[in-house]
C-alpha cells in the first residue's frame, strides 16, 4: 500500500463487538483502473446550473464520478444496488446507506489521465441502532495518478435491516451561517446525478419504491451530492486550497422542498451543513 504524509484519516480496525462471519473480511482489497473523465465534471456542473471548471485539474471530490462499477440485472438487488458478497462483506436482505467518511487531498488529479484506486475493508463493526441492528462497513481508497498517490480516503458505508424509515430529530444548524447556497433537489436532478455516478438505488429516482418500500416521504437527496456541494460552497470563500474534508449524514433529505448549502469560517476551517426546514441534514469540515 502506498504510503502518505500526514496523520492517518482512517478508523481502527473496529475489532471490539465485531462478527466473527466478518473477521476474515478486514483487509482485502480491491485495484480499479480509470481515466479522469472531464466530460462527466462539466456535466454535473451544468445540472447544477454552474460553469465548468478551467484548467487541467478536476475539482475535489469529481473522483467520485469515475470508477463505474456496472452489474447486470442477475447481480442487482431490488432496491437497486449491486448485491454483495463480492468485494463487500455479504450482507443479505439489508440495505445500504453511505454514512459519511473523511477525503485527504494530497495532489490534483488532472484530467484526461489514467488513475488507479487501491480499495480495502478497514473494519466492519456491529451496533445497535432504533431500528435494528447496523453494520458499518469502513473502507480505505488510495487514489494515484502517474505514480504519485494524490487522494486519500475513508468512506463510512451502513447496512440496516428493512425497515420504514422514521423520522429522525432534527438537529439545528451548529452555528449561525456566513455562505449560503440553495437550490431546488428536483428529480431531473436527481437523475442526473445518479447517471453520473451509475448508482441505481432506487430511493433517488423511483418515488413510489422510496414511499412505499423504504418509508421516506420523497426522493432521496444523494449523501455524495451534499458532500460535493458543501465542499465547493467552502472551496469558493477559503483562502487556500482544502486538504482535508471531512463529513457526515445526519438526515435524509428530499426532493420535496428546497435545499440549503451552508459555512461559516474558523481561521483556516469552516464548518458546512446542508439543512431542509430549519434542521440539518448533513455536517461536514473543510482544513485548508
Amino acid at each position: 500500500m502506498a504510503s502518505h504524509s500526514g496523520s492517518p484519516i482512517v478508523a481502527g480496525r473496529g475489532d471490539k463487538g465485531m462478527s466473527e462471519a466478518f473477521a476474515d473480511w478486514i483487509g482485502r482489497r480491491e485495484t480499479r483502473e480509470d481515466v479522469v473523465d472531464r466530460r462527466r465534471a462539466d456535466a454535473l456542473a451544468a445540472a447544477l446550473g454552474d460553469a465548468p471548471e478551467p484548467g487541467r485539474d478536476a475539482p475535489p471530490l469529481r473522483h467520485w464520478l469515475q470508477f463505474w462499477d456496472p452489474k447486470t440485472p442477475a447481480e442487482t438487488g431490488p432496491d437497486g444496488h449491486a448485491n454483495t458478497g463480492g468485494f463487500l462483506p455479504p450482507m443479505p436482505g439489508m440495505r445500504r446507506m453511505w454514512a459519511g467518511g473523511e477525503v485527504e487531498f494530497l495532489a490534483p488529479l488532472l484530467f484526461d489521465r489514467p488513475v488507479s484506486r487501491m480499495s480495502e475493508i478497514a473494519a466492519v463493526t456491529q451496533k445497535a441502532g432504533a431500528s435494528g441492528p447496523l453494520t458499518f462497513v469502513t473502507l480505505r481508497h488510495e487514489l494515484s495518478q502517474d505514480g504519485r498517490l494524490c487522494v486519500a480516503e475513508r468512506q463510512d458505508l451502513v447496512y440496516r435491516q428493512p425497515a420504514p424509515a422514521s423520522a429522525p430529530r432534527q438537529q439545528p444548524p451548529p452555528t449561525e451561517a456566513t455562505w449560503r447556497r440553495e437550490l431546488t433537489p428536483d428529480p431531473v436532478l436527481l437523475f442526473r446525478f445518479s447517471a453520473l455516478t451509475f448508482n441505481s438505488h432506487r430511493i433517488h429516482y423511483d418515488r413510489d419504491y422510496a414511499r412505499d418500500v423504504e418509508g421516506y416521504a420523497g426522493l432521496v437527496v444523494h449523501g455524495p451530492l451534499q458532500a460535493m456541494l458543501m465542499l465547493d460552497l467552502a472551496r469558493q470563500h477559503l483562502p487556500a486550497p482544502v486538504r482535508r474534508f471531512s463529513y457526515r449524514g445526519l438526515a435524509p433529505a428530499l426532493d420535496l422542498a428546497p435545499l440549503e448549502v451552508c459555512g461559516a469560517p474558523d481561521g483556516a476551517r469552516a464548518s458546512l451543513w446542508t439543512a431542509q426546514g430549519g434542521g440539518v441534514c448533513m455536517q461536514g469540515r473543510a482544513e485548508t
